[in-house]
């Protein structure tokens, strides 16, 4: 069946400290080309269709405010003085940002992480919503990344949706969170992304992946059966998944240096009790990767309780290397005989929504004076000011 794209307006401001509502309790949490040539989804399904690539990367060009091909049929959209102005903006605040962090993770990482980043040719990001960001400037050299979050899938922006000037300084208000503060708000884009008009996580993925320096080569909706077997889907499916089907989508890239990389987003919540109805497809997906590497941020503390026991499971069971704020696995459960701990930063307590999710057993770690923690020289996860904002690397004794 054919991709058919829908108009999106990416979500008014994401702003801070509400920050992600722990699911609600586990509450059930491509481009097209012009328009005159679209082809609508049809009774009988057909083959999945592929998107135009160049269309499909100019799209994420202009999202991200910058020039886009000399002869794509975008170009003349950005002579409009409303992307002009976003174009500028924007380039601004990304500047900034890679000045403040980028620039910062990438030096500490390449010391830190070294012998990290050459083991993690797949590395999966639980409860990360469509924040490629971070991972990608955090793990530049894998070969897979597994986005998992409650935001809908998504699909590649039309025409029609590009040349509606209500655009920019929506997109600007939608990454304003990430952009300052590290992290996206996950109640605001549960309600926001299934908007009539923005329709899910793609779109900022495909954002996210120009300003990383990606060319997009292919977008292609998949889907996870019962089994975890991932198999090729269609709009509808995506739309309007059953209760036994996982929605996701694919898109390959090439890094600066030519690399060729996947990125996965699964639309799935991760509950326990949720996972029972299709099987545990995710984790049965995540399983058949073999071992990888796990990077876990602004993840509302939900692995600290019971009913996200499964997927807490499979991550201390599957994972070589897990990087992690406080927000992921709380202490007690990693086994000082399975792991090696490396602590970074400074560990306080969890901001005021999550009062209740301290940890005395890092409080004690972070004050040992023989092992000391390390130096962490930028902010991440709902702690985000530098001087305040801890993450924890943890090294299985035994590489699977």
């Amino acid at each position: 069946m054919k991709l058919t794209f829908h108009r999106f307006v990416l979500p008014a401001a994401l702003l801070v400290l509400a920050a992600c509502s722990e699911q609600k309790k586990t509450q059930t949490e491509q481009a097209a080309p012009p328009a005159a040539t679209r082809t609508d989804t049809a009774a009988t399904p057909l083959p999945p269709a592929r998107p135009d690539t160049a269309y499909a990367h100019d799209v994420a060009v202009y999202l991200a405010g910058r020039q886009v091909s000399q002869r794509s049929a975008l170009r003349r959209l950005t002579a409009l003085p409303a992307w002009q102005a976003f174009a500028t903006d924007a380039e601004k605040s990304w500047t900034s940002y890679h000045t403040t962090r980028t620039n910062k993770i990438e030096q500490w990482a390449a010391t830190e992480l070294d012998s990290v980043r050459a083991a993690s040719a797949t590395v999966f990001y639980p409860f990360s919503g469509p924040d490629l960001l971070n991972v990608v400037t955090m793990f530049p050299d894998s070969k897979t990344y597994v986005l998992v979050g409650l935001e809908p899938v998504g699909s590649v922006p039309g025409r029609a949706t590009l040349e509606n000037p209500k655009l920019f300084p929506a997109l600007k208000a939608s990454l304003w969170s990430v952009l300052n503060f590290s992290f996206f708000r996950t109640n605001d884009m549960a309600i926001d992304l299934k908007s009539l008009e923005l329709d899910g996580a793609l779109p900022l993925m495909m954002l996210f992946a120009s300003r990383t320096g990606h060319q997009i080569q292919d977008i292609r909706y998949v889907q996870l059966n019962t089994a975890g077997q991932l198999t090729a889907a269609d709009s509808a499916i995506i739309r309007k998944p059953g209760p036994k089907v996982i929605p996701g989508v694919e898109m390959t890239m090439l890094s600066k240096t030519g690399e060729e990389q996947k990125a996965y987003y699964f639309s799935a919540d991760i509950s326990d009790w949720k996972m029972g109805t299709n099987k545990d497809a995710v984790l049965q997906y995540a399983k058949s990767l073999g071992p990888f590497t796990t990077y876990i941020k602004s993840a509302t503390y939900l692995m600290h309780k019971a009913y996200f026991s499964k997927v807490r499971n499979l991550i201390l069971e599957q994972s070589n290397y897990i990087l992690q704020d406080d927000s992921g696995i709380a202490m007690k459960y990693f086994r000082p005989a399975d792991w090696h701990l490396t602590y970074y930063g400074t560990y306080k307590r969890p901001i005021n929504l999550f009062a209740n999710r301290y940890q005395p057993e890092l409080t004690k770690a972070y004050a040992d004076t023989t092992n000391r923690p390390r130096p962490l020289p930028f902010g991440t996860g709902y702690n985000w000011r530098q001087n305040d904002s801890n993450l924890l690397l943890a090294r299985r004794q035994q590489a699977l």
